[in-house]
């Protein structure tokens, strides 16, 4: 206990005339960036770089959601795999943005829509 307290004292505001010292008023700055980084910046970049893997290993099958909620199924991935298309019923088919898709489920094989055409 007398270790916690000892610590605790060195961020108080020295007494008398004394300068505080720079180093420990830096340290809680430093601290504070340390737990924002790890607790916000670390898991967004991680979770971003999953999600640009994701949507680099689409093919055609791959049955998708929107981030407008239309479910279909990929049907051909356009011009340098910047856009996708769509198919969400017979005969209808969408283009769509790459970054538009927001889950996808993969199927064992991307001939299955092959059969169908």
């Amino acid at each position: 206990m007398h270790h916690i307290i000892s610590a605790l004292m060195l961020f108080a505001p020295p007494t008398g005339g004394q300068a505080p010292n720079p180093l420990v008023q830096f340290v809680p700055l430093v601290l504070i960036f340390v737990v924002f980084y790890f607790f916000m910046i670390r898991p967004q970049q991680k979770k971003q770089k999953e999600r640009e893997g994701l949507l680099d290993n689409i093919k055609r099958g791959d049955k998708v959601v929107t981030i407008g909620g239309i479910h279909g199924t990929v049907a051909g991935i356009e011009t340098e795999k910047k856009t996708v298309l769509v198919q969400v019923a017979e005969n209808v088919k969408i283009k769509f943005e790459r970054s538009a898709i927001a889950n996808i489920d993969k199927q064992e094989s991307g001939d299955k829509l092959a059969a169908k055409e």
